[in-house]
């Protein structure tokens, strides 16, 4: 797969993109930077390094001070590098990239000094195509390892139709989209879901998710008209409650669960704010997933005792 991460300058996206590298199981991680700050290749390095995962993780860094031609090769080093391994050695291998706009915009600067003609915005226009050729040597390979990208996209202004972000949702299977400090499930999507969900994975699965994204699409319904005054109902509170902890234990980027831990999670947050009827699930779901009170109890227990 191919996945990039929508964000804006500010967001803690570097320190997502450092805790997937630390916790992927994957044989080999290879690390591109492009542009970043002295701060920021010095936080990779050092978490890494603190997190024992160094032997296995190769890094190409371009600093901001560094010439700007590096950085149009950062990426295709990390890449050739990935293919190797994957290729001949079958690896399951992670290629982390940051930060895909900052690639474009050394291509940008360089188009000009070349004196080509700009497009949309000032970029090449054959931005699509040099962000295809990256992103597509994303490959499970026959016989051999595979090649997983994830990529940070920063969104000036945070507008989703920039050139970079917009032309890098034409290329991947999906996204996960940073804001505030939090990943938004209205923003993140999987193009690949229904080829798993249900089947290599829960059968709750995918009732749970769409279960759980309609109560907090409620809570932020509940929480808007809560900022203006209105007057709230039984199932506006039961939403707002909801979505706080739903925020808290699956949006932050501080959450780490397997799936299996995080589907279970799911009915226990429910059971904490809604009835079963309320849920409008199959009732052989409910029957054989929804949690008892004496469940619901030791695990509030558990959760108030390890915030004290």
């Amino acid at each position: 797969q191919k996945i990039p991460i929508f964000s804006v300058a500010g967001e803690p996206y570097n320190r997502f993109l450092a805790r997937i590298a630390i916790q992927a199981e994957a044989d080999v991680v290879v690390f591109g930077g492009m542009g970043l700050i002295f701060d920021d290749y010095h936080f990779f390095r050092t978490a890494f390094e603190e997190a024992g995962v160094s032997a296995r993780t190769v890094m190409f860094t371009n600093l901001a001070s560094d010439p700007t031609v590096e950085r149009l090769l950062t990426p295709d080093m990390a890449l050739a590098v990935a293919e190797h391994f994957a290729v001949e050695e079958s690896k399951k291998v992670l290629v982390l990239l940051t930060d895909m706009t900052s690639y474009a915009d050394a291509m940008k600067e360089i188009g000009v000094a070349m004196d080509k003609i700009p497009a949309n915005r000032g970029y090449m226009g054959d931005l699509y195509s040099q962000l295809a050729r990256r992103y597509e040597k994303a490959c499970d390979y026959k016989g051999a390892g595979s090649v997983t990208i994830l990529a940070v996209t920063t969104m000036p202004g945070n507008d989703v139709t920039h050139p970079v972000p917009d032309n890098t949702g034409y290329i991947t299977e999906g996204q996960f989209y940073l804001h505030d400090g939090h990943l938004d499930p209205f923003g993140s999507l999987s193009r690949l879901k229904q080829m798993v969900m249900g089947k290599e994975t829960r059968e709750d699965h995918p009732h749970l998710m769409n279960t759980m994204i309609r109560f907090y699409s409620d809570s932020v319904n509940a929480t808007q008209k809560q900022a203006m005054a209105f007057e709230l109902s039984s199932y506006d509170l039961k939403t707002i409650k909801f979505g706080k902890l739903f925020k808290q234990r699956f949006m932050s980027l501080d959450a780490a669960m397997s799936l299996e831990e995080a589907l279970d999670l799911c009915w226990t947050t429910m059971a904490e704010c809604f009835g079963p009827q309320e849920t409008l699930m199959k009732q052989s779901l409910l029957e054989k997933y929804w949690p008892n009170q004496e469940q619901l109890a030791v695990e509030e227990a558990s959760e108030a005792a390890a915030e004290a």
